[in-house]
């Protein structure tokens, strides 16, 4: 059993899936708090209809990015967090942070990396004219959607496509990885060497 942090800024459809799948026994694990940046992020409400903590921290009452973030350990630490799950959190971490949960903080990203990071992936992906498109779960650096990865997933792109209908469908898709590499981390198999992330059997 392995105590959650999730970190959100919106609606929230990553943080009900792990929620969802806590309840359904698919993940040993308990959410301690859900944190957000934005007081009006719809997650809030999700987590609270499910009896989860919540608590908002607005970034503007802090000098800089550090001391906000330092402010998130803190209150991360004293739940017990074990590993940071970020759900549509759009903040970019501190050095501070990311050494304070070292290859512990997971993130999901729409497209298959190392192609398209950063905002609008699948928008970039349609744009792009690949055939193939996804979603991918992976440890969190100090750069751009660019640790290492545990978990992917391909879905196909339509020629009719658009940013919308891709994201759609690639979400369904982060719906189920996320969920398993939180269970695989729970487990204790995850593996990093190097860039690489190792599943044990």
């Amino acid at each position: 059993m392995i105590n959650v942090g999730v970190l959100v800024s919106g609606r929230g459809t990553n943080l009900q899936a792990i929620i969802e799948a806590i309840e359904e026994g698919k993940i040993e694990g308990k959410i301690k708090i859900v944190i957000s940046d934005n007081l009006d992020a719809y997650a809030l409400k999700r987590a609270e209809q499910h009896n989860v903590e919540t608590q908002y921290i607005n970034h503007k009452e802090f000098k800089n990015r550090e001391d906000y973030d330092k402010k998130i350990v803190e209150t991360l630490k004293n739940k017990e967090v074990e590993l940071v799950v970020l759900a549509g959190y759009m903040r970019i971490l501190s050095s501070y942070f990311i050494k304070a949960y070292k290859n512990k903080i997971i993130n999901i990203h729409p497209a298959l990396l190392p192609s398209f990071p950063g905002l609008r992936a699948q928008k970039q992906a349609v744009e792009y004219g690949v055939k193939i498109s996804g979603c991918t779960v992976h440890f969190v650096d100090e750069g751009m959607d660019s640790g290492p990865i545990i978990l992917q997933s391909a879905v196909e792109v339509s020629e009719d496509d658009t940013e919308e209908s891709l994201a759609e469908r690639i979400l369904k898709e982060e719906h189920q990885i996320y969920a398993q590499a939180i269970q695989l981390f729970s487990q204790g198999r995850l593996i990093i060497k190097g860039r690489k992330v190792f599943i044990k059997k």
